[in-house]
């Protein structure tokens, strides 16, 4: 991890804790043997987050076809993937504070939207294994650095999000505020949680993966997933964006930008979770 992002961690309190739960369902990601009703049983340990997934499986987004009573239901309903993913997104955004400098509806609808970029992008590229799997969590996770950089420096952060003007625009403008970005301070933290490595590394790649050997496919991901999660925001055209942000690293992967877009077309709104995660 660089010095640079470590100072984030300095202050004792500055570390959030990682929600147990949230550790479990992260180590069921390399378990093959895992099923529903095992993800159910963790999940319902805490009736805190039984409460959030069911009022989320309940939500116009997932149409479901009967009232949703438990969280097997719940399982059976929307699949181990979907059902992993909302739990984990729903322990996550639960564990960070509200922090000065960034609007949190704003932040966790961008997080979501990478979340589900990058998961989108991992199935697009053929991605398999833990790295398909885990798509999903990381672009969930990538900006958490940041808020860990608003508690220690709000007036920069704000400063930061007030010239992210341009998608894939905010790694630089950090870099050459913190001599870090919002990534760096994200391998950090998932290095204090006890993250697998390929994970951390590819936080700490997502900056540059051009720049990084081996090149890590998650952290490309990562990276482009972003971009569109910006454009989103700014209600950029998606592959324009690209064009214009990473054009390098869209050749690099040999992305089918026509593909992607109806993809990106077909997710509709890429965080329609979110007032149901923050309630």
């Amino acid at each position: 991890m660089t010095v640079a992002a470590e100072r984030f961690f300095l202050k004792h309190h500055a570390l959030p804790t990682m929600p147990e739960v949230a550790s479990r369902l992260l180590k069921s990601f390399d378990d093959d043997n895992i099923g529903l009703a095992q993800i159910a049983a963790l999940i319902e340990k805490d009736a805190a987050l039984t409460a959030k997934v069911l009022r989320l499986a309940n939500s116009a987004h997932y149409s479901p076809s009967h009232q949703i009573a438990t969280v097997i239901d719940a399982a059976h309903a929307l699949g181990l993937e979907i059902l992993r993913n909302l739990a984990m997104a729903a322990c996550l955004t639960g564990a960070f504070p509200k922090v000065p400098g960034l609007d949190r509806a704003l932040f966790w609808r961008h997080s979501l939207a990478t979340a589900n970029y990058a998961r989108t992008l991992a199935r697009l590229l053929g991605a398999t294994g833990s790295t398909a799997d885990t798509a999903y969590l990381a672009g969930l996770m990538l900006r958490t650095g940041q808020l860990l950089m608003a508690l220690e420096e709000p007036q920069l952060v704000a400063d930061v999000e007030a010239h992210a003007a341009e998608p894939g625009s905010r790694f630089s403008l950090e870099e050459h505020r913190f001599g870090c970005t919002h990534a760096d301070v994200t391998a950090s933290l998932a290095a204090h949680w006890h993250f697998p490595a390929p994970l951390i590394a590819a936080f700490k790649d997502a900056n540059a993966p051009l720049e990084t050997r081996p090149f890590s496919l998650i952290a490309a991901v990562l990276h482009v997933a972003e971009v569109l999660a910006d454009a989103a925001e700014h209600h950029d055209e998606p592959v324009h964006a690209l064009e214009v942000a990473v054009p390098e690293l869209v050749a690099h992967l040999h992305l089918d930008l026509e593909l992607l877009a109806a993809k990106v077309a077909a997710l509709g709104d890429p965080a329609a979770e979110v007032e149901q995660l923050l309630r």
